[in-house]
């Protein structure tokens, strides 16, 4: 066809020449026309948010008529770790978003999520290339059909461009995008849910952290207590008022504890590194200074359950999902109809470049075509059943992301109210033991019995201050966990709009 355009060119221009022009447009556009009436369908299922299991009351079966004896005065929102007012913790978590490299990587997923969307939304619009060319060739003059005198040397410069078009007439292309932006939109909450994640996590190595600090504490100051009970023995087997048994019983409660309490420093260590991590740090070169955990967290308002869909990144991202893989199945059907392209050219071609850009040298096409596949052994059945099965799977994992999300937050809701319950009761152990550990004291200096007693009344005392200071710790760590399982400060107004 290039060979035949320019002596058409080379005639000029009339008024039949001009006709057939003219119907040439007509006829490009017409088919321009046809295909955007087209653009307009689109097949596969329209997306509707599948329904999920949730309470039939409004309620949290947990909370119940429980009122925390330290309520905090309002849900949890953007920066949740400051309602636990402690300052260190307050630093550290800032540290996270800065250095954590965990972060960094599901930001860079994020990040590749919407490149995706952009590449998709590309299809939209014509793929435009130019492909200029110069050569020189020789033709030989014993070749058939030689024309004497003809020039057996010469150029060809090309200067073309190229338009193509695949109109998105079955919506093969916005089903594309809409599973992209959906993918998106899923890596967004995907990248909240490691956000939380990891902050909630800073958060109970922090407060394990400082329950071993209270531990540590209450381990010293039971060793200056036992350091007195064995001076006491001693003096008073020197005084022949108490046996070298007695010394020795005293003597085996010391190191005992004295070993306990060196033995916190290895978990203590444990979690000291598993912070710098989180923090972005060296552990070598990363320390928290020794600080008891004294007070119980605040209570944490629970909301509604009907509002735990939104306020959860993951249960979002699993229904971004649903919806990404429901468009899969309309670019699945888009397959079973034909594609159609509509194709252009034009350029000049001439053999000097003095006059390459001139109207003589112009060349131009245009067209459309249509591909329809007739038999490939069921190849497209079968993708778009395995669309279909993949959307199914999205629609059972949602829900039960859904189902997890009601179970952790009725678990934190519950160990919320029972460690309260149980923290009273074992401060009253604690108050009955050292009573009582008081009363063996005296029966023991006063020679009415044995030092067996005291060290009795010892252990017990300790092992109910021990229980009470892991108590305080698991109260901290659940007030955490619940947070998490609320979703945080998150709700669904923080992913990208579509």
């Amino acid at each position: 066809m290039n060979e035949c355009l320019p002596n058409r060119l080379d005639h000029p221009f009339s008024a039949s020449r001009g006709l057939r022009t003219s119907r040439r447009l007509s006829f490009a556009s017409g088919i321009f026309a046809v295909a955007l009436c087209l653009g307009g369908c689109a097949v596969g299922p329209k997306y509707v948010k599948p329904s999920a299991a949730a309470p039939t009351k409004d309620v949290y079966k947990e909370a119940g008529d429980f009122q925390p004896s330290q309520p905090s005065d309002a849900a949890p929102r953007g920066n949740w770790w400051e309602i636990f007012q402690d300052s260190q913790l307050n630093d550290l978590e800032k540290q996270i978003d800065v250095s954590n490299q965990n972060l960094r990587i599901a930001q860079a997923q994020y990040a590749q999520a919407r490149a995706a969307v952009r590449y998709f939304r590309g299809s939209y619009y014509p793929v435009i290339g130019v492909s200029p060319a110069a050569s020189r060739a020789g033709q030989s003059q014993n070749k058939a059909l030689y024309t004497p005198g003809e020039a057996v040397d010469y150029n060809d410069f090309l200067l073309p461009v190229d338009i193509s078009y695949e109109p998105d007439v079955w919506g093969q292309v916005r089903r594309s995008v809409e599973s992209a932006r959906a993918q998106a939109q899923a890596s967004a909450a995907d990248l909240a849910t490691v956000n939380l994640s990891l902050h909630a996590e800073l958060a109970m190595d922090y407060f394990e952290l400082r329950g071993l600090d209270t531990e540590e504490q209450l381990l010293n100051s039971t060793v200056e207590a036992f350091e007195n009970s064995v001076k006491l023995t001693q003096d008073r087997f020197k005084g022949g008022l108490a046996s070298e048994v007695d010394v020795a019983q005293a003597q085996t409660q010391l190191e005992t504890t004295r070993a306990q309490a060196i033995d916190i420093a290895v978990r203590r260590a444990a979690f000291e590194h598993a912070i710098a991590v989180l923090v972005g740090q060296p552990a070598s070169s990363f320390t928290i200074t020794f600080s008891p955990l004294l007070s119980a967290p605040p209570g944490i308002p629970p909301g509604l359950p009907s509002q735990l869909l939104e306020r959860r990144p993951d249960v979002a991202a699993a229904e971004r999902r649903v919806d990404a893989a429901n468009a899969q199945i309309g670019v699945a059907k888009s397959a079973y109809y034909p594609s159609i392209t509509l194709a252009a050219s034009g350029g000049f071609e001439s053999s000097s470049l003095s006059n390459l850009i001139s109207g003589p040298s112009g060349l131009w096409a245009f067209g459309a075509s249509a591909l329809e596949t007739i038999f490939e052994g069921g190849r497209r059945h079968a993708i778009t059943a395995q669309a279909q099965s993949a959307f199914d799977q999205s629609v059972a994992e949602y829900r039960q992301t859904v189902l997890t999300a009601f179970q952790e937050v009725e678990d934190n809701l519950a160990a919320q109210r029972i460690l309260e319950q149980e923290a009273a009761t074992e401060d009253a152990a604690v108050a009955a033991a050292q009573h009582s550990l008081a009363l063996s004291n005296n029966r023991y200096t006063g020679g009415v019995t044995s030092y067996l007693e005291v060290i009795t009344a010892q252990s017990a005392a300790l092992a109910d201050e021990r229980a009470a200071a892991d108590i305080l710790t698991r109260r901290a760590v659940a007030g955490v966990l619940l947070i998490k399982a609320l979703g945080g400060g998150w709700d669904v107004s923080k992913l990208p709009a579509e």
